[in-house]
């Protein structure tokens, strides 16, 4: 059997994993950054900035088709949710490069290292989902012109429980190397 054909297509995509998790936590930042950017600028008021004699209230309402204190929810939320995938995808990209760096997913290291990673995806995915619900039912309470919204992120919390699925496959491969 060629093993070193399979291992090599494994390298490639932890290269693949690590550069898209770095991708995955830049648009996160900008989404936390982007989301604190617009709650301080509807903080200042809406009425009082104009773009070409037209009010930031009415660009934000005619276009999104919601009201201010929707957006205002959306992007505390937003705040929230972004969070948690940049800390989901720091710690992934660092399993990545300690994956490339010992050339093998199949070592005891790199196998519990996944397993935190699983159990952290986890972790993560279900409590930003409990804040992000908790705060949006607090802002729609104080706010009385407000849309729904449904917050799933679920997904990855199967995600997380994958991670520690393969991670089993990648322990019973250390400990068959060992035989």
């Amino acid at each position: 059997m060629n093993y070193k054909s399979s291992l090599d297509k494994i390298q490639k995509l932890s290269k693949l994993g690590k550069i898209l998790c770095s991708i995955v936590f830049v648009f996160c930042v900008i989404g936390i950054i982007g989301s604190v950017v617009g709650i301080a600028f509807l903080a200042a008021g809406v009425d009082a900035i104009h773009i070409g004699g037209v009010t930031l209230k009415s660009i934000v309402q005619t276009n999104s088709g919601t009201s201010i204190e929707t957006a205002n929810i959306y992007m505390a939320v937003a705040i929230i949710l972004c969070s948690g995938e940049a800390v989901i995808a720091k710690f992934a990209e660092h399993y990545f490069k300690g994956e490339l760096l010992d050339g093998t997913p199949f070592n005891m290291e790199r196998s519990k290292e996944l397993t935190r990673l699983g159990i952290i995806t986890i972790g993560v995915s279900i409590v930003t989902e409990a804040v992000a619900a908790i705060v949006y039912e607090i802002m729609s309470f104080i706010f009385v012109n407000t849309d729904s919204l449904e917050i799933g992120n679920w997904g990855s919390v199967g995600i997380g429980i994958t991670f520690i699925i393969v991670s089993l496959i990648c322990r019973y491969g250390a400990e068959r190397g060992r035989e």
